[in-house]
């Protein structure tokens, strides 16, 4: 049997406008697409006639939103446990009117102090996410980010694991491990792959750091796509390419670095007997 997976991407990395970032996910035969920001305003900043706007055009499009990529957790861990659960009802109501099973979210800046200090307090908030999103219908994944708490394997099975909610699991970046100087596969697949529900696609290199599309790196992708593969994995793969420049709180390719990104893809699924639809 052909093993297929759901194609989406970072609409917001192809253009402001979420009628053009709708049209380029169709022309990449996606019936998906995920939602960081629209009109140059991030998710959660989004109103309520805003999110309907959007809802209406995805689904003039035929799309559906496979996650919100909210902001969550890319704050300092000093701010008070209540600033980002706020925040995150915000993104629960945008995955509500748009129909997103996910929200990603992150673990926390900690910048000049070390990792086992911080790590009460994000644990503290990371507990508190999860459950306020218990309940909802929604899962939040957590990204490993570079520079936040949960950037190395063994920090992020520590947070999913402590947290232990049915409400948290993982997406993987196999990028951003890199930027970290980890072999995403080699030394992260066996100990994360019972938490992670979510593939986000981009590459990097490991001597410069830059980000290249997927399978033109050092992230292990086709090793990653075929243990999956091999695994039963049947979710989302999507498609976060950074391949113009990167920020904060995303990254931008534009049209055609975006297409360039998708069809790198397509060679490694293709290589690995996955179908994207």
């Amino acid at each position: 049997m052909t093993v297929e997976w759901e194609l989406s991407g970072f609409g917001d990395e192809i253009d402001a406008d979420p009628r053009v970032q709708a049209a380029v996910m169709r022309a990449l035969g996606a019936s998906y697409i995920e939602v960081r920001s629209a009109w140059g305003t991030n998710i959660v900043d989004l109103g309520e006639e805003q999110l309907a706007e959007l809802k209406g055009i995805l689904d003039e499009a035929g799309l559906k939103a496979s996650a919100i990529a909210s902001p969550i957790g890319k704050v300092d861990v000093e701010l008070p446990v209540e600033h980002e659960v706020e925040r995150l009802g915000r993104a629960l109501r945008a995955a509500e009117v748009l129909g997103s099973p996910y929200i990603r979210i992150f673990s926390f800046y900690y910048e000049g102090r070390a990792a086992e200090d911080v790590r009460d307090a994000v644990i503290e908030r990371m507990t508190a996410l999860a459950r306020r999103a218990e309940g909802t219908g929604v899962t939040l994944v957590h990204e490993n980010e570079k520079d936040i708490f949960g950037d190395i394997p063994s920090r992020v099975a520590d947070i999913v694991e402590t947290v232990n909610s049915p409400a948290l699991k993982l997406a993987w970046d196999p990028a951003n491990f890199v930027q970290v100087g980890v072999k995403p596969f080699t030394e992260g697949y066996e100990l994360l792959r019972p938490h992670v529900v979510y593939l986000q696609v981009k590459d990097a290199l490991f001597a410069t750091g830059q980000v290249v599309p997927a399978g033109e790196g050092d992230g292990e992708v086709l090793r990653t796509v075929e243990a999956l593969r091999d695994s039963g994995y049947t979710g989302f793969a999507s498609l976060e390419p950074h391949l113009a420049y990167a920020y904060e709180t995303g990254g931008f390719s534009g049209p055609y670095a975006f297409g360039v990104a998708a069809r790198a893809f397509a060679k490694v699924l293709d290589a690995a007997g996955v179908a994207s639809i």
